[in-house]
């Protein structure tokens, strides 16, 4: 079986629409009929049934849906497994939030290595929603991220958190600050929630980023207020150029691991959420 017909199927799930499914796998409408045929011929029964209203899943596609999930996962878990390795016994393929990165990458890789010495490390920094749409297709193993995407083949553990700090290059005191001048923090739903809450009139400012290293760069160069990583604001600080806004609490983001859900229980898998949160706890 072409592993596009599995594909084309998980994807029709999410999107009811042949249309919408077509334009995301950048294939024309008539090749996702096409491949649902043939799925449903090889199989013997009718996976979906389409209306005016979308496309939904019949009983049997119902049935077939956790099976097609097992086997996107094992066919890229199978290609991975014959391509090859160097020296190393396998290659684990991990994500971290871009944020993660600066401050612990070479922690947790040394970490990661002492813990499995025959193992290479392919590292790949994104944001949370790739890094779920990674797990669950087997295109990543294990993922450290700040917004966890509920999904039935995912499992996720919290690990920790990370801590952030207000600076400026003009105020020392929340009422000091310009909000023209301001870059709004939007690393997560969950930061941004607790951002309103604390700095309600900062909301809906001109500029936002979803990433230290960005609000760095723009505070860098235009001057100005936000949230950037602690250890970003300690370097910025010692410049001179910036200084702490006294008045305003630190915030913390809470950091998550995940994996596919058929790896729950390997102690392998254990193992290397229990690093995370040794390094984040």
């Amino acid at each position: 079986m072409q592993i596009e017909l599995i594909d084309t199927f998980l994807d029709l799930i999410e999107t009811r629409s042949f249309r919408r499914s077509a334009e995301r796998l950048g294939v024309t409408q008539s090749t996702v009929s096409a491949r649902m045929q043939a799925l449903e011929t090889a199989l013997g029964a009718r996976l979906l049934h389409r209306s005016r209203s979308g496309t939904d899943l019949t009983t049997e596609g119902l049935r077939f849906e956790a099976s097609a999930r097992l086997l996107r996962q094992e066919w890229t878990e199978a290609k991975r497994a014959v391509a090859p390795q160097g020296e190393a016994a396998l290659t684990l393929r991990i994500s971290l939030q871009n944020d993660l990165v600066p401050g612990h990458i070479g922690a947790l890789v040394a970490d990661f290595r002492a813990a499995f010495p025959q193992t290479a490390f392919y590292i790949e920094p994104d944001y949370s929603a790739q890094i779920c749409a990674d797990l669950v297709t087997g295109t990543q193993d294990f993922g450290l991220m700040f917004t966890p995407k509920p999904h039935p083949d995912l499992h996720f553990a919290s690990v920790g958190e990370i801590a952030y700090r207000l600076i400026s290059s003009h105020a020392g005191t929340r009422a000091e600050i310009d909000p023209a001048r301001y870059v709004t923090a939007n690393f997560s739903p969950a930061f941004a929630r607790a951002h309103r809450q604390v700095l309600p009139e900062l909301t809906g400012t001109p500029l936002s980023a979803g990433q230290s290293g960005t609000i760095a760069a723009l505070l860098h160069a235009i001057g100005g207020t936000g949230f950037v990583l602690a250890e970003t604001a300690a370097t910025l600080i010692a410049t001179g150029a910036f200084t702490s806004v006294h008045d305003v609490p630190g915030m913390t983001q809470p950091v998550y691991a995940g994996l596919h859900l058929r790896h729950r229980t390997s102690a392998a898998w254990r193992r290397m959420v229990r690093i995370a949160a040794k390094r984040f706890g």
